[in-house]
């Protein structure tokens, strides 16, 4: 077995990887595996202790016993979950528990490991999980600054994008608002200025990012 992992490209000590494991040899020897491959390992022996002291805006990933007393790894996922957190969840699993592993993964779980495994197959995870997490905060971002562009615009403005992002000329704006087509002009020339764009097909995307999600 590989005992010798190497720094994953791009990691740094500040970032953390979070270990919930009531076995201390288990959080032991994660935490010296991660510390060894340049990650910042935070343990706990319960998910109450991790919930406690977790802040959603802190990037990472987190380790995950399946099995656990009081709180199992399921129903700490669960109350994530609930809590709006979007933590890659990679679950470490014996082979009775692997059926539950696989059903977590439907509930949003990133991933899950069976028991044993190799010190490099654990790292590799680690590593896809963190560009995911890094790459949903960058898209959460982005969506974030995106309202506050368009919080900026005025109801009239906001009417006119609405109609720009539907495909219409500026004459027919202006015939559906009652306005002048001057008007429209320098409705239509603010909204680009405030959403920081001069292209209609950037504005459509723009708000096809802020549209909410299609529930069916």
């Amino acid at each position: 077995m590989d005992q010798s992992p190497a720094t994953t490209p791009g990691t740094a000590a500040t970032t953390a990887v979070f270990v919930v494991d009531d076995d201390e040899g288990v959080r032991t020897s994660l935490s010296i595996l991660l510390d060894s491959a340049g990650y910042r390992p935070v343990a706990f022996a319960a998910a109450g202790g991790f919930l406690a002291q977790y802040d959603l805006a802190s990037p990472g990933c987190l380790l995950l016993d399946m099995r656990m007393p009081g709180m199992s790894g399921m129903e700490l996922l669960q109350e994530l979950s609930r809590r709006g957190a979007f933590l890659p969840v990679i679950f470490i699993t014996g082979h009775g528990d692997v059926p539950m592993a696989v059903e977590a993964m439907k509930s949003g779980a990133f991933d899950f490991l069976q028991k044993p495994f190799s010190p490099r197959d654990l790292l590799d995870r680690i590593a896809r999980a963190l560009t995911a997490d890094a790459e949903a905060r960058h898209a959460l971002s982005l969506t974030d600054e995106l309202r506050r562009r368009h919080s900026t615009l005025t109801p009239r403005e906001k009417e006119v994008m609405d109609l720009i992002i539907a495909g219409n000329a500026n004459k027919v704006i202006a015939m559906d608002l009652g306005l002048s087509e001057r008007t429209v002009e320098i409705h239509r020339a603010r909204v680009m200025e405030k959403m920081a764009t001069r292209s209609v097909a950037h504005l459509v995307r723009m708000a096809l990012a802020l549209a909410p999600p299609a529930h069916s």
